[in-house]
């Protein structure tokens, strides 16, 4: 996992939706930036793609930017290609942008594993200090404790207190549980050394 204190690797991707590049240079006037990897097949994210799209409204007009991204194997896995996720985020009203990273290479810096998979930064310098932003990870982990098939309510109660204390410029909590999910679908001999 990426140590907390990480500074956020940097990329450039095209939002599915709008055909724009992102980055986490977007959202240099934010408080926090919030990056998750997804995608459309999997079933832990079909389990909470609801409250995905849920964070996304609840946080639009807040301190925060967000950005989703894909990074499964279109080839093997068509459900995930640009144009499926396309259809998903509008079918979802996502109000962030939701990247493709054909190249795999975003997932690899940030070492996500699964979808979903979540990586919290705060921000760090900026343009009140007359720099760009540094982006430290406070929090990876878990959106909570649902999982199909386990009864639990999906609240997102575990990501939503980390973006809190991030606003509020307090201390995150050091429990932080893993996320759990479908492994990334690496493209053949891609595969990172953790994946393995």
């Amino acid at each position: 996992m990426l140590e907390l204190g990480t500074q956020a690797p940097d990329f450039s991707l095209p939002d599915v939706v709008s055909g724009q590049r992102v980055s986490p240079k977007t959202f240099a006037d934010k408080k926090a930036l919030l990056v998750m990897f997804i995608c459309q097949h999997c079933p832990y994210v079909q389990h909470v793609k609801q409250e995905l799209a849920r964070l996304g409204k609840d946080y639009a007009k807040r301190e925060i930017g967000i950005i989703a991204i894909s990074s499964n194997d279109a080839q093997n896995y068509p459900d995930d290609a640009p144009e499926n996720l396309k259809t998903m985020a509008k079918t979802l009203g996502l109000t962030f942008p939701f990247c493709y990273d054909e190249t795999q290479h975003v997932a690899k810096t940030y070492t996500a594993a699964c979808t979903p998979d979540f990586f919290l930064f705060s921000a760090g310098g900026g343009p009140a200090s007359g720099g760009d932003v540094t982006w430290r990870l406070l929090y990876r982990g878990q959106l909570d404790d649902s999982r199909p098939g386990n009864g639990k309510p999906v609240t997102g109660k575990d990501l939503r207190a980390a973006i809190e204390a991030v606003l509020a410029g307090k201390p995150v909590s050091s429990t932080q549980k893993p996320s759990i999910g479908c492994n990334i679908k690496w493209k053949r001999g891609n595969e990172p050394d953790y994946a393995r």
